[in-house]
């Protein structure tokens, strides 16, 4: 499966602080709203996105269609593919994509620990 990019989506309890932290460690703001509450850190290819009030937890994100530039991929699996295959292999889904709709959709899945997996296509 082409999963796309990969980023951590971080709950964070003050997005100033935490934005300031990461600054620390050598990322810049690549994309966000601070006044909504949320940024995408990048360093190279590593990418954070920080989040405050909006979920509980941390969750691993994916972003089928897109590189680490949130530039479009050529080639790369559709979601609703992506959906097909994990059921195929017997992995629940906690919320499903529409199979009759193309363009933005996700998915989310649990692992076996608990940890939250996103799959988010924003083309």
């Amino acid at each position: 499966m082409k999963l796309g990019a990969f980023s951590v989506s971080l709950s964070v309890k003050d997005i100033e602080t935490s934005k300031q932290f990461y600054e620390n460690l050598g990322f810049s703001v690549f994309a966000g709203d601070l006044s909504k509450n949320y940024l995408i850190m990048k360093n190279g290819n590593a990418l954070i996105g920080l989040f405050q009030g909006m979920f509980n937890g941390n969750i691993l994100t994916f972003n089928p269609g897109w590189d680490e530039n949130a530039s479009t991929l050529e080639e790369f699996d559709d979601v609703r593919e992506i959906q097909r295959q994990l059921k195929s292999k017997n992995i629940a889904l906690a919320s499903e994509a529409d199979e009759q709709t193309t363009g933005p959709a996700s998915i989310f899945v649990t692992d076996p620990d608990g940890n939250v997996i996103l799959f988010d296509q924003h083309i």
